[in-house]
């Protein structure tokens, strides 16, 4: 047995500079072990954590991500596991009034023992708990133990007692994880992907994945603050501090209310011992208001609440908010009914993704991380992400993030793809989770919209479950899973939000045209997955416009040295059993081979296919991202399924694993533009439409050339416009034998330019006539120069003779390009920045950049 290690954390942890030493702030994330409940042998364990790291870390099973380690690791949800660690308490915390201990994050089925009494039994990883254990903690060294229930055995024994079968989730992986059809994801509240999805594997994991802390107190505390704005106008802002204060004794108070660190409000209070409810009326004159990215600034203020007697300050509660009005705008017109945000007045067209948790294993997330994947949401031009049903509930840190860069958080409950239990116990389980994330998250400026579930009512009208049950279980069953859900979506959800956050909107399911009603083109909103999944062409993209699409995509590879570090040289084909298990979809593979040949020549080698996989991935993304801001104010918002990876795999992110972007993701910074030109092939004509997202009118000069490969200038049209805000218009439309005059399509193009002061070009846009396997491509000459080295980027100039398509530039240098898989008109400057992680040298940096074209991948 591995000798039994003590704990010792510090006494005096405050948890920020301003804290009054009335509050004590101890994290106890020190110096934990852990157990198979079975074995003997404690090892060493991380907190926060997981089972599968700690495992990892240990060395007790290999990295699950690489090559089929995965499928050796599915004894692990099946056993039960032991943490502990002892902690010491000194005099100045014993003697507080209040001592709880604080769980952020225990994933799932937690028992909890505080020096041998059992003080806790949890069951929700998307539930804080806070427990009163003043009474049972000793001067000097107390133990601290939780023992977590297998959520597969737990699952399983739930699974039995319903009394009836609930449709099979298409997503739970149960058969990988050797429960053959028994699936249990639904009966368990913690993520979904963690049993797999069809872009991640199946590793159901246990463990404390957030801090745990020890508080101590006298007098009182600030449990909660919502700041609810009642109304913001130009003139003035009217908020209210609705507050539930917690005091150990009755007693007169002070409360004070700073916002950037002006004294605002004063007021003398009353507290009863237990929990007490106040409301502090707040004005701010001449507020400024907080926009979305590409519209304005994102001003947040402080706002400081701190409670006190005699003079002296106890208890205080920190906010940062921003001041804004939004609407979700459901109007009536000849088609249907809008579906559109209202932004400060403005109606806005929401650019973005849908997010996924960035790991399989939570606890490996850094803050960096968090600030890495939004700030690839602003540099790409995003205003709104998506956090998904079938994750978690994110982090503090990721919110606080999208309040700064002003990114808007359409934000699900944590329900995706399937029915669940409708019994008392699991609907009062849903009732406390969806309480505390509420109540947690509302002050952040970025939720935009609360929504019940992704896709469980599109999968219950659609996906044949009714049948299903009806056929094997009979109409009564029907009738209780489908009153689970009303239960669950129409009931439990709304009515929280609604009492707990009721200036942000309610939607019961993604997608959806109104409550309990299946979505269509014409109201709500929409996820489209005729192409991918029907095997429909990209060109449908320009056929299903909906009012606000939520989810649609294709898949593409990761780029060979994300693929290296999985692998090895046996696995580089797209069929081996390796590329197979990192390949969640049961088409992916054929899907991507079967789009490919339509657009695309055979790529020569194992290397070359996962280039051309992103391009083929981009151009899909061109064609639908278009296809929704084109057709805008009709359609309002276009959300692609997804921005990131819990791991590495083939799949629909525009950013891999390790955070590489892909060709989508360059693509997509660049029709996400503020100010965008974007051809469309309509009938005979060729059509350039321009939408701008900006609130005033653009004047710019609109450059329009016929050129063939060689670079020559065949036709030009230009003239002076006027660029509508807010609005998409079509500025130049021309019949295609006119405008290509006899020239062959196959080695034609067409470029716009939108200049503006100065005679900058701030947008250019490029149409070809024939998919890129009919080109006729020639070698390109293409030369480079490095123009300068600054502190933390280097500048390139490149430029070639002919036409180049999909450019890629690589280096092993750590750090992102400016622009990557671009086309490049001959005779023409190219200018791109690489920005610097890790410091080179210029010559470092020349000898090893590659440059290769899609020409070279065939």
């Amino acid at each position: 047995m591995v000798k039994y290690i003590k704990a010792f954390v510090l006494l005096i942890c405050v948890t920020a500079c301003n804290t009054p030493p009335n509050f004590v702030s101890t994290k106890i994330n020190s110096n934990w072990q852990f157990k198979s409940v079975q074995d003997t042998l404690w090892l060493k364990a991380e907190v926060p954590g997981s089972i599968h790291t700690d495992l990892i870390q240990n060395g007790i099973i290999e990295d699950p991500f690489y090559r089929l380690n995965e499928k050796d690791q599915q004894w692990i949800d099946k056993n039960d596991w032991e943490y502990k660690t002892v902690f010491n308490i000194d005099d100045a915390i014993l003697d507080k009034e209040r001592i709880e201990l604080n769980f952020k994050g225990l994933d799932t089925y937690a028992n909890v023992f505080l020096n041998d009494s059992l003080v806790a039994t949890t069951n929700n990883m998307f539930v804080g708990n806070k427990l009163n254990c003043k009474s049972i903690l000793k001067l000097g060294e107390n133990k601290l133990k939780i023992v977590f229930d297998s959520p597969i055995k737990t699952g399983l024994k739930k699974r039995e007692a319903l009394g009836y079968q609930l449709p099979n989730a298409v997503n739970d992986q149960s058969e990988n994880g050797g429960l053959g059809k028994k699936q249990v994801a639904v009966f368990n509240r913690k993520a979904g992907y963690h049993f797999g999805w069809d872009w991640g594997p199946r590793l159901v994991t246990s463990g404390i994945w957030q801090d745990v802390e020890l508080h101590a107190w006298d007098n009182a505390i600030i449990r909660d603050a919502y700041i609810k704005q009642d109304k913001i106008s130009k003139n003035i802002a009217l908020l209210n501090a609705e507050l539930d204060i917690h005091a150990t004794h009755q007693f007169k108070a002070f409360l004070n209310v700073k916002i950037d660190s002006v004294l605002f409000v004063q007021k003398e209070i009353e507290l009863q011992k237990g929990d007490n409810k106040i409301s502090m009326p707040i004005e701010i004159e001449n507020p400024k208001l907080w926009w979305t990215n590409g519209l304005g600034k994102q001003k947040l203020y402080q706002v400081d609440i701190e409670l006190g007697e005699r003079g002296k300050i106890f208890a205080t509660n920190s906010n940062k908010i921003g001041l804004k009005t939004l609407q979700v705008v459901q109007e009536k017109d000849s088609v249907g009914e809008s579906f559109y945000f209202k932004l400060n007045g403005h109606s806005v067209f929401m650019k973005g993704a849908n997010y996924i948790p960035q790991d399989v294993f939570l606890n490996r997330v850094t803050v960096e991380d968090y600030e890495t994947v939004v700030k690839n949401m602003v540099e790409a031009n995003y205003n709104m992400i998506r956090v998904w049903g079938g994750g978690v509930y994110e982090k503090d840190v990721f919110y606080n993030l999208c309040d700064k860069y002003g990114i808007l958080v359409w934000q699900d409950f944590m329900f995706a793809c399937a029915m669940y239990p409708g019994d008392e116990a699991f609907l009062e389980n849903v009732k406390e989770e969806a309480e505390y994330q509420v109540k947690r998250l509302r002050n952040h400026t970025s939720i935009a919209l609360w929504c019940g579930n992704n896709e469980n009512l599109i999968a219950w009208k659609n996906w044949g479950w009714i049948n299903e049950i009806l056929n094997t279980q009979g109409p009564d069953v029907v009738d209780i899973v489908w009153k689970g859900y009303q239960d669950v979506f129409h009931n439990i959800l709304p009515n929280v939000v609604k009492e707990l956050d009721n200036d942000t909107f309610y939607w019961a399911s993604s997608p959806t045209s109104a409550r309990g009603e299946d979505s269509n083109l014409s109201s709500g909103d929409y996820h489209y997955w005729g192409v991918w999944g029907q095997q429909e062409p990209f060109s449908t993209f320009n056929e299903y416009i909906p009012r606000f699409m939520s989810e649609y995509g294709f898949q593409s590879f990761p780029e060979f040295e994300s693929v290296k570090k999985y692998t090895i040289e046996d696995d580089w084909d797209i069929y081996s059993d390796v590329m197979k298990s990192h390949q969640r979809s049961n088409i992916g593979n054929k899907n991507i081979e079967r789009y490919m040949k339509y657009w695309y020549r055979a790529p020569k080698d194992f290397e070359s296919f996962l280039y051309v996989s992103q391009l083929l991935q981009a151009k899909g993304m061109k064609i639908a991202i278009e296809a929704h801001r084109r057709n805008m104010p009709y359609c309002m918002g276009s959300l692609y399924w997804q921005i990131n990876d819990c791991w590495p795999v083939a799949s629909w992110s525009t950013i891999d694993y390790y955070g590489n972007w892909k060709a989508s993701h360059y693509q997509v910074k660049e029709l996400y533009k503020p100010i965008k030109s974007m051809f469309f092939e309509n009938d005979k004509a060729l059509e350039l439409h321009i939408v701008s997202d900006e609130l005033k009118n653009k004047k710019a000069y609109l450059n329009l050339e016929v050129v063939n490969f060689n670079g020559d200038v065949l036709n030009t049209f230009k003239s002076d416009i006027n660029i509508e805000s807010n609005a998409s218009s079509v500025y130049f439309s021309t019949d295609i034998k006119d405008l290509i005059n006899g020239h062959k399509k196959e080695s034609t193009f067409v470029v716009a330019r939108l200049l503006g002061e100065d005679n900058i070009v701030f947008d250019e846009s490029l149409f070809f006539f024939k998919p890129s396997r009919k080109l006729k491509l020639t070698e390109p000459n293409i030369n480079y120069k490095i123009l300068n080295q600054e502190e933390n980027r280097i500048v390139l100039e490149i430029c070639t003779d002919v036409l180049v398509k999909d450019v890629r530039l690589k280096t092993p240098a750590k750090g992102r390009f400016s622009n990557n898989y671009f086309d490049m008109v001959p005779n023409k400057n190219y200018t791109v920045y690489f920005n610097l992680e890790v410091p080179i040298s210029s010559g470092e940096f020349k000898n090893s950049l590659s440059i290769v074209s899609l020409y070279n991948s065939y």
